[in-house]
């Protein structure tokens, strides 16, 4: 961070004297690129950020150089998560679920959302990731998981009262164990002398990935872009989705039935220029220059559908990152 001060004291001099158009060409420039190198949101706001809170400019940066084709989860999450922030008496906890198929974006998003909102030390802290298969995998002991999933509720909260639960694959977790979950969701204000209404609940599933498709196929074929695509053409269709799937998490749900998601966030499938533009920024992670016809070819080698089409890609960018590594 001291380079970038000194870099930009030297540059006044320069600004000073130049004339406008050169500065806008020229000097601007030069400071937008020492700026991107080192983290807009870490030059603008450093070490000096609240814990628990988010920075809205720094937060879409992130998703618009990160995340591809998802105008509708940026919409919501960029406007829900710093609005519920932001307000230190809000009258239940956030609930988000997040819905799409594989490699669409969805625990990706999640992790930009926890590191634009808590630092590293604080994330140990503050945040919680819970795996149905790993964490829940048998059938026969879903009391045992539903006392475990409280009690972790209880000791996060005592912890960290702005805690953030990432439920990662709740389209596999047993059904009913998600129930147990739903009195910190509810409009309580305290339970046993302990206020929960300033977490953060984050669902990530596969239901209701056939209807997002369907839908961006419809408009695909329409002539429509995708981007016209709105919250309330695809909202209802997810939701019930997920709670008529049989053997599934949130199969009959109470968290649905009784309207404690607040929003039912979908994640559309991946087309060609969007898996283009993950290898780019794959890319730029790790420290190559970008190199349009290598994201191409990379993006060629992903499997798309459907068969008459090829329009979606199969596993989104998830295996961008391996694709890439064989090219490079």
């Amino acid at each position: 961070m001291k380079c970038v001060s000194a870099a930009l004291w030297l540059l006044l001099p320069v600004i000073s004297r130049g004339e406008p158009i050169s500065i806008t060409v020229g000097t601007v420039s030069v400071i937008t690129g020492i700026i991107s190198y080192y983290g807009l949101h870490n030059y603008l706001w450093g070490s000096s950020r609240m814990e628990g809170a988010v920075n809205v400019t720094a937060l879409q940066v992130d998703f618009d150089q990160n995340v591809f084709g998802q105008h509708l989860a940026k919409q919501v999450i960029l406007k829900a998560v710093p609005r519920f922030l932001s307000n230190e008496n809000p009258k239940k906890p956030l609930a988000l679920s997040l819905h799409g198929w594989t490699g669409t974006g969805k625990n990706y998003i999640s992790q930009i959302l926890v590191h634009n909102i808590y630092s590293e030390p604080m994330r140990k802290k503050c945040v919680r990731t819970i795996v149905a298969t790993l964490h829940f995998p048998h059938a026969n002991r879903v009391q045992e998981y539903k006392d475990q999933l409280q009690m972790m509720v209880k000791s996060s909260v005592k912890d960290c009262e702005r805690a953030i639960f990432i439920f990662d694959e709740i389209d596999k977790m047993h059904p009913g164990l998600i129930d147990a979950i739903k009195p910190f969701l509810d409009y309580y204000d305290h339970i046993d002398g302990v206020s929960y209404r300033k977490a953060i609940f984050i669902f990530l599933s596969n239901a209701g990935g056939e209807k997002i498709t369907e839908l961006a196929l419809k408009f695909w074929r329409a002539g429509r872009p995708r981007e016209e695509i709105k919250l309330s053409d695809v909202e209802r269709d997810v939701y019930l989705s997920a709670f008529n799937k049989k053997d599934s998490g949130f199969w009959h749900s109470s968290l649905i039935e009784k309207n404690l998601i607040d929003y039912f966030v979908p994640f559309l499938p991946l087309e060609f220029t969007h898996v283009k533009k993950c290898v780019l920024a794959e890319l730029r992670h790790r420290g190559f220059v970008e190199d349009e016809e290598l994201a191409s070819q990379v993006a060629k080698d992903m499997t798309y559908s459907p068969k008459e089409t090829k329009l979606f890609s199969d596993k989104g960018c998830k295996t961008v990152s391996a694709k890439l590594s064989l090219h490079l």
